[in-house]
Protein backbone atom coordinates (compact mmCIF):
# COMPACT_ATOMS: atom_id res chain seq x y z
CA UNK A 1 0.00 0.00 0.00
CA UNK A 2 2.82 2.36 0.95
CA UNK A 3 4.54 1.39 -2.32
CA UNK A 4 1.38 2.30 -4.29
CA UNK A 5 1.08 5.65 -2.51
CA UNK A 6 4.73 6.51 -3.18
CA UNK A 7 4.30 5.52 -6.87
CA UNK A 8 1.24 7.77 -7.14
CA UNK A 9 3.19 10.60 -5.54
CA UNK A 10 6.03 10.06 -8.00
CA UNK A 11 3.62 10.11 -10.95
CA UNK A 12 1.90 13.25 -9.67
CA UNK A 13 5.26 14.93 -9.17
CA UNK A 14 6.43 13.89 -12.61
CA UNK A 15 3.19 15.22 -14.17
CA UNK A 16 3.59 18.52 -12.35
CA UNK A 17 7.21 18.72 -13.45
CA UNK A 18 6.25 17.98 -17.05
CA UNK A 19 3.51 20.67 -16.90
CA UNK A 20 6.05 23.18 -15.64
CA UNK A 21 8.50 22.15 -18.34
CA UNK A 22 5.85 22.52 -21.06
CA UNK A 23 4.76 25.88 -19.66
CA UNK A 24 8.35 27.02 -19.77
CA UNK A 25 8.64 25.96 -23.41
CA UNK A 26 5.60 28.03 -24.50
CA UNK A 27 6.26 31.42 -26.08
CA UNK A 28 6.09 33.98 -23.25
CA UNK A 29 2.93 36.13 -23.26
CA UNK A 30 3.93 39.59 -24.53
CA UNK A 31 3.07 42.43 -22.21
CA UNK A 32 0.71 44.95 -23.90
CA UNK A 33 2.57 47.97 -25.22
CA UNK A 34 1.30 51.01 -23.37
CA UNK A 35 0.29 54.24 -25.11
CA UNK A 36 0.05 57.09 -22.61
CA UNK A 37 -2.73 59.52 -23.60
CA UNK A 38 -3.36 62.90 -21.91
CA UNK A 39 -6.48 65.08 -22.31
CA UNK A 40 -7.49 68.44 -20.83
CA UNK A 41 -10.42 68.76 -18.43
CA UNK A 42 -12.58 66.00 -19.94
CA UNK A 43 -12.96 63.77 -16.85
CA UNK A 44 -15.30 62.76 -15.32
CA UNK A 45 -17.96 64.16 -17.67
CA UNK A 46 -16.71 62.27 -20.75
CA UNK A 47 -15.32 59.15 -19.07
CA UNK A 48 -17.77 56.86 -20.84
CA UNK A 49 -17.06 58.32 -24.27
CA UNK A 50 -13.24 58.34 -23.98
CA UNK A 51 -13.10 54.86 -22.43
CA UNK A 52 -15.38 53.53 -25.19
CA UNK A 53 -13.15 54.94 -27.95
CA UNK A 54 -10.06 53.52 -26.25
CA UNK A 55 -11.66 50.05 -25.91
CA UNK A 56 -12.63 49.99 -29.60
CA UNK A 57 -9.15 51.05 -30.76
CA UNK A 58 -7.54 48.42 -28.50
CA UNK A 59 -9.90 45.80 -29.96
CA UNK A 60 -8.79 46.75 -33.47
CA UNK A 61 -5.11 46.90 -32.41
CA UNK A 62 -4.39 43.90 -30.17
CA UNK A 63 -1.18 44.10 -28.19
CA UNK A 64 -1.63 47.77 -27.27
CA UNK A 65 -2.99 49.23 -24.06
CA UNK A 66 -4.02 52.93 -23.98
CA UNK A 67 -3.62 54.49 -20.53
CA UNK A 68 -5.69 57.67 -20.24
CA UNK A 69 -4.79 60.57 -17.93
CA UNK A 70 -6.92 63.72 -17.70
CA UNK A 71 -4.99 66.85 -16.73
CA UNK A 72 -6.50 70.13 -15.41
CA UNK A 73 -6.30 72.88 -18.02
CA UNK A 74 -4.26 75.24 -15.83
CA UNK A 75 -1.48 72.74 -15.09
CA UNK A 76 -0.93 70.97 -18.43
CA UNK A 77 2.07 73.06 -19.49
CA UNK A 78 3.87 72.56 -16.17
CA UNK A 79 3.07 68.83 -16.03
CA UNK A 80 4.04 68.19 -19.65
CA UNK A 81 7.33 70.08 -19.39
CA UNK A 82 8.14 68.17 -16.18
CA UNK A 83 7.33 64.87 -17.95
CA UNK A 84 9.51 65.81 -20.94
CA UNK A 85 12.37 66.69 -18.56
CA UNK A 86 11.94 63.36 -16.73
CA UNK A 87 11.69 61.51 -20.10
CA UNK A 88 8.20 60.26 -19.19
CA UNK A 89 6.24 62.33 -21.75
CA UNK A 90 2.93 60.84 -22.96
CA UNK A 91 2.61 59.37 -26.45
CA UNK A 92 -0.46 61.45 -27.40
CA UNK A 93 -1.36 64.75 -25.74
CA UNK A 94 -4.27 67.17 -26.15
CA UNK A 95 -2.88 70.72 -26.56
CA UNK A 96 -3.94 74.15 -27.69
CA UNK A 97 -2.12 75.31 -30.86
CA UNK A 98 -0.03 77.97 -29.09
CA UNK A 99 1.57 75.57 -26.61
CA UNK A 100 1.98 72.99 -29.39
CA UNK A 101 3.82 75.57 -31.53
CA UNK A 102 6.11 76.51 -28.65
CA UNK A 103 6.95 72.86 -27.98
CA UNK A 104 7.51 72.17 -31.70
CA UNK A 105 9.88 75.14 -32.01
CA UNK A 106 12.00 73.68 -29.19
CA UNK A 107 12.07 70.19 -30.72
CA UNK A 108 9.63 68.68 -28.23
CA UNK A 109 7.06 67.36 -30.73
CA UNK A 110 7.33 64.76 -33.47
CA UNK A 111 6.80 65.94 -37.08
CA UNK A 112 3.79 63.84 -38.10
CA UNK A 113 4.12 63.48 -41.87
CA UNK A 114 6.45 60.43 -41.66
CA UNK A 115 4.04 58.54 -39.36
CA UNK A 116 0.70 59.49 -40.98
CA UNK A 117 -0.96 57.76 -43.95
CA UNK A 118 -0.55 59.77 -47.20
CA UNK A 119 -4.21 60.88 -47.33
CA UNK A 120 -4.62 61.62 -43.60
CA UNK A 121 -5.39 65.32 -44.18
CA UNK A 122 -8.29 64.62 -46.55
CA UNK A 123 -10.74 63.79 -43.74
CA UNK A 124 -10.42 67.19 -42.06
CA UNK A 125 -11.51 70.74 -42.88
CA UNK A 126 -8.55 72.06 -44.97
CA UNK A 127 -8.15 75.40 -43.17
CA UNK A 128 -8.27 73.63 -39.80
CA UNK A 129 -5.72 70.97 -40.77
CA UNK A 130 -3.38 73.80 -41.80
CA UNK A 131 -3.59 75.20 -38.26
CA UNK A 132 -1.59 72.14 -37.11
CA UNK A 133 1.46 73.31 -39.09
CA UNK A 134 4.10 75.31 -37.29
CA UNK A 135 7.82 76.00 -37.39
CA UNK A 136 10.23 73.41 -36.04
CA UNK A 137 13.62 74.15 -34.45
CA UNK A 138 15.06 74.93 -37.91
CA UNK A 139 12.25 77.37 -38.71
CA UNK A 140 10.74 75.16 -41.44
CA UNK A 141 6.97 74.57 -41.11
CA UNK A 142 5.84 70.98 -40.59
CA UNK A 143 2.65 69.22 -39.46
CA UNK A 144 2.90 68.80 -35.70
CA UNK A 145 -0.76 68.47 -34.67
CA UNK A 146 -3.96 66.68 -35.66
CA UNK A 147 -7.06 68.87 -35.13
CA UNK A 148 -9.72 67.55 -32.75
CA UNK A 149 -12.60 69.78 -31.61
CA UNK A 150 -13.38 73.42 -32.38
CA UNK A 151 -15.33 76.44 -31.22
CA UNK A 152 -16.34 79.27 -33.54
CA UNK A 153 -17.22 82.68 -32.19
CA UNK A 154 -20.61 84.13 -33.10
CA UNK A 155 -22.35 87.33 -31.98
CA UNK A 156 -24.87 87.17 -29.15
CA UNK A 157 -26.88 90.39 -29.24
CA UNK A 158 -29.28 92.04 -26.78
CA UNK A 159 -32.18 92.54 -29.17
CA UNK A 160 -33.89 94.97 -26.80
CA UNK A 161 -30.93 97.40 -26.95
CA UNK A 162 -30.62 96.87 -30.69
CA UNK A 163 -34.25 97.85 -31.25
CA UNK A 164 -33.83 101.02 -29.15
CA UNK A 165 -30.78 101.93 -31.25
CA UNK A 166 -32.79 101.42 -34.44
CA UNK A 167 -31.20 98.12 -35.53
CA UNK A 168 -32.80 94.75 -36.20
CA UNK A 169 -29.38 93.00 -36.30
CA UNK A 170 -25.82 93.90 -35.34
CA UNK A 171 -23.32 94.86 -38.06
CA UNK A 172 -21.70 92.13 -40.16
CA UNK A 173 -18.40 93.94 -40.82
CA UNK A 174 -16.02 96.14 -38.82
CA UNK A 175 -16.53 98.90 -41.36
CA UNK A 176 -20.16 99.24 -40.20
CA UNK A 177 -19.27 99.27 -36.49
CA UNK A 178 -18.55 102.98 -35.76
CA UNK A 179 -22.00 104.22 -36.91
CA UNK A 180 -23.68 101.37 -35.01
CA UNK A 181 -21.65 102.04 -31.83
CA UNK A 182 -22.56 105.72 -32.01
CA UNK A 183 -26.28 104.94 -32.43
CA UNK A 184 -26.26 102.52 -29.47
CA UNK A 185 -24.51 105.06 -27.23
CA UNK A 186 -26.65 108.01 -28.30
CA UNK A 187 -30.04 106.27 -28.12
CA UNK A 188 -29.57 103.92 -25.17
CA UNK A 189 -26.67 105.29 -23.12
CA UNK A 190 -25.10 101.81 -23.30
CA UNK A 191 -22.13 100.47 -25.26
CA UNK A 192 -22.16 98.42 -28.45
CA UNK A 193 -19.34 96.02 -27.60
CA UNK A 194 -16.27 95.39 -25.43
CA UNK A 195 -12.96 94.35 -26.99
CA UNK A 196 -10.20 94.17 -24.40
CA UNK A 197 -6.70 95.62 -24.85
CA UNK A 198 -5.29 93.97 -21.71
CA UNK A 199 -2.01 92.40 -22.92
CA UNK A 200 -2.38 88.93 -21.39
CA UNK A 201 -6.10 88.47 -22.04
CA UNK A 202 -8.16 87.66 -25.16
CA UNK A 203 -6.56 87.70 -28.62
CA UNK A 204 -9.82 89.01 -30.13
CA UNK A 205 -8.46 92.47 -30.95
CA UNK A 206 -5.36 90.99 -32.62
CA UNK A 207 -7.75 88.87 -34.70
CA UNK A 208 -9.70 91.99 -35.74
CA UNK A 209 -6.47 93.48 -37.15
CA UNK A 210 -6.09 90.43 -39.40
CA UNK A 211 -9.74 90.73 -40.46
CA UNK A 212 -9.04 94.37 -41.38
CA UNK A 213 -6.34 93.22 -43.79
CA UNK A 214 -3.27 93.53 -41.56
CA UNK A 215 -0.42 91.06 -42.11
CA UNK A 216 1.12 90.66 -38.66
CA UNK A 217 4.54 89.14 -39.46
CA UNK A 218 6.59 88.38 -42.57
CA UNK A 219 8.36 85.09 -43.37
CA UNK A 220 11.40 86.19 -41.30
CA UNK A 221 9.15 86.71 -38.24
CA UNK A 222 9.68 90.49 -38.50
CA UNK A 223 6.87 93.05 -38.13
CA UNK A 224 4.69 93.55 -41.21
CA UNK A 225 1.90 95.39 -39.41
CA UNK A 226 3.21 98.95 -39.87
CA UNK A 227 1.38 99.24 -43.18
CA UNK A 228 -1.56 101.29 -44.54
CA UNK A 229 -3.94 98.59 -43.24
CA UNK A 230 -2.17 98.59 -39.86
CA UNK A 231 -2.35 102.38 -39.56
CA UNK A 232 -6.06 102.28 -40.41
CA UNK A 233 -6.75 99.56 -37.81
CA UNK A 234 -4.82 101.34 -35.02
CA UNK A 235 -6.63 104.62 -35.83
CA UNK A 236 -9.98 102.75 -35.91
CA UNK A 237 -9.72 101.42 -32.33
CA UNK A 238 -8.04 104.57 -30.99
CA UNK A 239 -10.81 106.75 -32.39
CA UNK A 240 -13.62 104.53 -31.03
CA UNK A 241 -12.13 104.69 -27.53
CA UNK A 242 -11.39 108.43 -27.56
CA UNK A 243 -14.96 109.15 -28.73
CA UNK A 244 -16.31 107.27 -25.72
CA UNK A 245 -17.83 104.50 -27.85
CA UNK A 246 -16.01 101.71 -25.98
CA UNK A 247 -16.25 101.11 -22.23
CA UNK A 248 -13.38 102.80 -20.38
CA UNK A 249 -12.39 99.44 -18.82
CA UNK A 250 -11.24 97.87 -22.12
CA UNK A 251 -7.72 99.13 -21.26
CA UNK A 252 -7.74 97.64 -17.75
CA UNK A 253 -10.09 94.62 -17.67
CA UNK A 254 -10.37 91.46 -19.72
CA UNK A 255 -13.03 89.42 -21.48
CA UNK A 256 -14.70 88.46 -18.18
CA UNK A 257 -15.75 92.10 -17.80
CA UNK A 258 -17.43 91.95 -21.24
CA UNK A 259 -19.55 89.03 -20.01
CA UNK A 260 -20.50 90.91 -16.82
CA UNK A 261 -21.55 94.01 -18.76
CA UNK A 262 -23.50 91.98 -21.29
CA UNK A 263 -25.40 90.02 -18.64
CA UNK A 264 -26.24 93.21 -16.76
CA UNK A 265 -27.71 94.79 -19.92
CA UNK A 266 -24.94 97.38 -20.36
CA UNK A 267 -23.60 95.93 -23.61
CA UNK A 268 -25.46 95.43 -26.90
CA UNK A 269 -23.45 92.38 -27.96
CA UNK A 270 -20.67 89.98 -27.08
CA UNK A 271 -18.64 87.56 -29.19
CA UNK A 272 -18.81 84.03 -27.79
CA UNK A 273 -19.47 80.37 -28.52
CA UNK A 274 -22.98 79.00 -28.93
CA UNK A 275 -22.90 77.24 -25.55
CA UNK A 276 -22.54 80.57 -23.73
CA UNK A 277 -26.20 81.14 -24.60
CA UNK A 278 -27.14 78.09 -22.51
CA UNK A 279 -25.05 79.39 -19.61
CA UNK A 280 -26.86 82.77 -19.77
CA UNK A 281 -30.20 80.96 -19.69
CA UNK A 282 -29.07 79.16 -16.53
CA UNK A 283 -27.31 82.03 -14.72
CA UNK A 284 -29.37 85.07 -15.81
CA UNK A 285 -32.87 83.76 -16.62
CA UNK A 286 -34.41 87.21 -16.37
CA UNK A 287 -32.17 88.31 -19.23
CA UNK A 288 -32.56 85.14 -21.30
CA UNK A 289 -35.44 86.41 -23.44
CA UNK A 290 -33.33 89.18 -25.02
CA UNK A 291 -30.19 87.46 -26.39
CA UNK A 292 -30.25 86.21 -29.97
CA UNK A 293 -27.45 84.60 -32.03
CA UNK A 294 -26.14 86.37 -35.13
CA UNK A 295 -23.17 85.82 -37.46
CA UNK A 296 -19.83 87.13 -36.15
CA UNK A 297 -18.43 90.50 -37.21
CA UNK A 298 -15.80 89.97 -39.90
CA UNK A 299 -13.66 91.91 -42.33
CA UNK A 300 -14.62 92.56 -45.93
CA UNK A 301 -13.51 89.03 -46.95
CA UNK A 302 -15.95 87.41 -44.48
CA UNK A 303 -13.25 85.39 -42.69
CA UNK A 304 -14.28 84.38 -39.17
CA UNK A 305 -12.08 83.05 -36.37
CA UNK A 306 -12.04 79.51 -35.00
CA UNK A 307 -10.38 78.11 -31.88
CA UNK A 308 -8.82 74.65 -32.27
CA UNK A 309 -7.95 71.93 -29.80
CA UNK A 310 -5.50 69.40 -31.22
CA UNK A 311 -3.57 66.20 -30.56
CA UNK A 312 0.21 65.96 -30.79
CA UNK A 313 2.84 63.23 -30.38
CA UNK A 314 5.81 64.21 -28.19
CA UNK A 315 9.19 63.41 -29.75
CA UNK A 316 10.04 61.11 -26.82
CA UNK A 317 7.26 58.66 -27.75
CA UNK A 318 8.64 55.14 -28.24
CA UNK A 319 5.48 54.20 -30.19
CA UNK A 320 5.05 57.08 -32.68
CA UNK A 321 3.13 55.18 -35.39
CA UNK A 322 0.57 53.54 -33.04
CA UNK A 323 0.26 56.89 -31.19
CA UNK A 324 -0.55 58.69 -34.46
CA UNK A 325 -2.95 55.86 -35.40
CA UNK A 326 -4.82 56.30 -32.11
CA UNK A 327 -4.99 60.10 -32.59
CA UNK A 328 -6.45 59.61 -36.09
CA UNK A 329 -8.98 57.09 -34.74
CA UNK A 330 -10.09 59.42 -31.95
CA UNK A 331 -10.61 62.21 -34.49
CA UNK A 332 -12.27 60.20 -37.28
CA UNK A 333 -15.71 61.27 -38.52
CA UNK A 334 -17.75 58.77 -36.46
CA UNK A 335 -15.97 59.48 -33.17
CA UNK A 336 -15.94 63.23 -33.68
CA UNK A 337 -19.66 63.29 -34.51
CA UNK A 338 -20.43 61.55 -31.20
CA UNK A 339 -18.11 63.79 -29.20
CA UNK A 340 -19.42 66.99 -30.83
CA UNK A 341 -22.95 66.02 -29.80
CA UNK A 342 -22.01 65.15 -26.23
CA UNK A 343 -19.62 68.07 -25.62
CA UNK A 344 -21.59 70.63 -27.68
CA UNK A 345 -18.49 71.58 -29.66
CA UNK A 346 -17.76 71.58 -33.39
CA UNK A 347 -15.83 68.80 -35.16
CA UNK A 348 -12.73 69.31 -37.29
CA UNK A 349 -13.71 66.30 -39.42
CA UNK A 350 -15.51 67.30 -42.63
CA UNK A 351 -17.76 64.23 -42.47
CA UNK A 352 -18.68 64.81 -38.83
CA UNK A 353 -19.49 68.48 -39.50
CA UNK A 354 -21.83 67.51 -42.34
CA UNK A 355 -23.54 64.99 -40.05
CA UNK A 356 -23.89 67.57 -37.24
CA UNK A 357 -25.42 70.17 -39.57
CA UNK A 358 -27.96 67.67 -40.93
CA UNK A 359 -28.92 66.66 -37.41
CA UNK A 360 -29.31 70.26 -36.22
CA UNK A 361 -31.49 71.13 -39.24
CA UNK A 362 -33.73 68.09 -38.67
CA UNK A 363 -34.34 68.62 -34.95
CA UNK A 364 -37.59 70.28 -33.91
CA UNK A 365 -37.36 71.46 -30.30
CA UNK A 366 -40.49 72.52 -28.45
CA UNK A 367 -38.73 74.57 -25.76
CA UNK A 368 -37.92 78.10 -27.07
CA UNK A 369 -34.72 78.29 -25.01
CA UNK A 370 -33.42 74.98 -26.43
CA UNK A 371 -34.47 75.98 -29.96
CA UNK A 372 -32.42 79.17 -29.58
CA UNK A 373 -29.32 77.22 -28.50
CA UNK A 374 -29.86 74.89 -31.47
CA UNK A 375 -30.03 77.93 -33.77
CA UNK A 376 -26.77 79.25 -32.27
CA UNK A 377 -25.04 75.88 -32.75
CA UNK A 378 -26.16 75.73 -36.38
CA UNK A 379 -24.91 79.27 -36.94
CA UNK A 380 -21.53 78.29 -35.43
CA UNK A 381 -21.35 75.22 -37.69
CA UNK A 382 -22.21 77.32 -40.76
CA UNK A 383 -19.46 79.78 -39.76
CA UNK A 384 -16.80 77.08 -40.13
CA UNK A 385 -17.11 77.25 -43.91
CA UNK A 386 -15.37 80.63 -43.85
CA UNK A 387 -13.38 80.28 -40.63
CA UNK A 388 -9.69 79.88 -39.97
CA UNK A 389 -7.23 80.49 -37.14
CA UNK A 390 -6.74 84.20 -37.78
CA UNK A 391 -3.65 84.57 -35.57
CA UNK A 392 -1.44 81.57 -36.36
CA UNK A 393 -0.03 79.84 -33.30
CA UNK A 394 3.64 80.70 -33.58
CA UNK A 395 6.31 81.03 -30.90
CA UNK A 396 6.34 84.55 -29.52
CA UNK A 397 2.73 85.37 -30.48
CA UNK A 398 1.89 86.19 -26.85
CA UNK A 399 4.81 88.63 -26.80
CA UNK A 400 3.53 90.15 -30.05
CA UNK A 401 0.08 90.59 -28.50
CA UNK A 402 1.55 92.23 -25.39
CA UNK A 403 3.60 94.70 -27.46
CA UNK A 404 0.73 95.60 -29.82
CA UNK A 405 -1.85 95.95 -27.03
CA UNK A 406 0.43 98.04 -24.79
CA UNK A 407 1.13 100.54 -27.56
CA UNK A 408 -2.52 100.63 -28.62
CA UNK A 409 -3.46 101.40 -25.00
CA UNK A 410 -1.10 104.39 -25.06
CA UNK A 411 -2.79 105.69 -28.22
CA UNK A 412 -6.29 105.16 -26.79
CA UNK A 413 -5.36 107.04 -23.62
CA UNK A 414 -4.05 109.98 -25.68
CA UNK A 415 -0.41 109.57 -24.67
CA UNK A 416 0.83 109.26 -28.28
CA UNK A 417 -0.73 109.23 -31.74
CA UNK A 418 -1.93 105.94 -33.19
CA UNK A 419 0.75 106.13 -35.94
CA UNK A 420 3.51 106.61 -33.37
CA UNK A 421 2.09 103.76 -31.28
CA UNK A 422 2.21 101.46 -34.31
CA UNK A 423 5.80 102.46 -35.13
CA UNK A 424 6.87 101.83 -31.53
CA UNK A 425 5.19 98.40 -31.56
CA UNK A 426 7.11 97.62 -34.77
CA UNK A 427 10.42 98.70 -33.19
CA UNK A 428 9.87 96.66 -30.02
CA UNK A 429 8.79 93.51 -31.85
CA UNK A 430 11.71 93.64 -34.30
CA UNK A 431 14.16 94.06 -31.42
CA UNK A 432 12.69 90.94 -29.80
CA UNK A 433 12.52 88.95 -33.07
CA UNK A 434 16.12 89.86 -33.98
CA UNK A 435 17.30 88.28 -30.75
CA UNK A 436 15.07 85.22 -31.01
CA UNK A 437 15.44 84.44 -34.74
CA UNK A 438 18.76 85.98 -35.86
CA UNK A 439 19.33 83.16 -38.36
CA UNK A 440 16.04 84.03 -40.14
CA UNK A 441 17.46 87.39 -41.17
CA UNK A 442 20.74 85.78 -42.28
CA UNK A 443 18.93 83.14 -44.37
CA UNK A 444 16.81 85.85 -45.99
CA UNK A 445 19.94 87.84 -46.86
CA UNK A 446 21.63 84.80 -48.41
CA UNK A 447 18.51 83.93 -50.48
CA UNK A 448 18.30 87.45 -51.88
CA UNK A 449 22.04 87.96 -52.44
Amino acid sequence: MAHLISRRRWLAGAAAGLALLLAGCRAPQAEPKQIQFWTLDLAPKFNGYIQGVIAEWERQNPGYDVVWTDVPWGSVERKLLAAVFARTAPDVVNLNPLFAANLASKGGLLPLDPVLPPAAASGYLPQIWQAGRSAGPDGAPQQYAIPWYLTARITLANTSLLAKAGYSAPPRTWQELPAYAEAVKRRTGRYALFVTVVPDDSAELLETLVQMGVTLLDERQRAAFNSPAGRHAFAFWTDLYRRGLLPREVVSQGYRRAIELYQSGELAQVGSGAEFLRSIQASAPGFAAAPRPFPPITGSDGQANVAVMSLAVPKQSRLPKPAASFALFLTNAANQARFAEQARVLPSSAGALQQLELQLRRERLAQPAEALVQQARLLSADTLGRARVLVPASPGVKRLQAIVYTQLQRAMLGQISSDRALAEAERQWNAYAGGRWPEAAQQHAVQHH
